[in-house]
């Protein structure tokens, strides 16, 4: 199947809908940390385990919410398809003809952006920074919804369902401290509508 064609200010807005800044972190993470958290950002990656190693040892005070990170990435597809069964669940008709994930490289898209949204959320678990998002970034990712009718609840309810997937996953004590890492970017994407 041929992808269909974006246009330019599509590119230009998927360019600059960068949702994570690191830029408040100089007060809590030297600059050589910083700079692993920006690699994997630039090229769309899960933290690896010898990113989140380093991390470690640089940080060692920042470091509790480590472990979670590496659980939620290692789990990172089983997390995305229950998410996605909540979504296609609530709206049952998202992905048929005139639903708003329709046809199928639309719905791939919005599975793609889960899989995006946990990776960004394990950035700020990993820093133990629950305000972990860039206005400007979140600006053009609201543009760049609305230029391309991205159906706003489903992205949400399917948010949520990363957060509730999310947290099974999560030793009970934890629960409460990584809780507001989800609710953070569930409560920015709400203001989108």
């Amino acid at each position: 199947m041929t992808q269909p064609q974006l246009s330019e200010k599509v590119r230009e807005l998927m360019q600059k809908a960068r949702i994570v800044s690191f830029a408040t972190w100089q007060n809590t993470h030297p600059a050589e940390t910083i700079q692993l958290f920006q690699a994997a950002d630039d090229q769309g990656r899960y933290l690896t385990d010898e990113d989140l190693q380093q991390i470690q040892q640089l940080v060692p005070a920042n470091t509790a919410l480590i472990s979670v990170s590496q659980g939620l990435r290692d789990r990172v597809h089983e997390i995305v398809d229950e998410a996605r069964s909540q979504v296609l669940a609530t709206f049952s008709n998202i992905t048929q003809p005139g639903g708003g994930l329709y046809p199928p490289v639309r719905a791939d898209a919005c599975w793609r952006d889960f899989w995006h949204f946990l990776r960004c959320i394990t950035y700020g678990i990993a820093g133990q920074h629950a305000d972990y998002t860039s206005t400007e970034g979140l600006h053009y990712m609201e543009l760049l919804y609305q230029e391309l009718q991205v159906p706003l609840d489903a992205m949400v309810v399917g948010l949520e369902g990363i957060k509730t997937a999310s947290l099974k996953r999560v030793e009970a004590e934890q629960r409460a401290i990584v809780a507001p890492y989800f609710d953070h970017l569930i409560e920015q994407l709400k203001q989108f509508r």
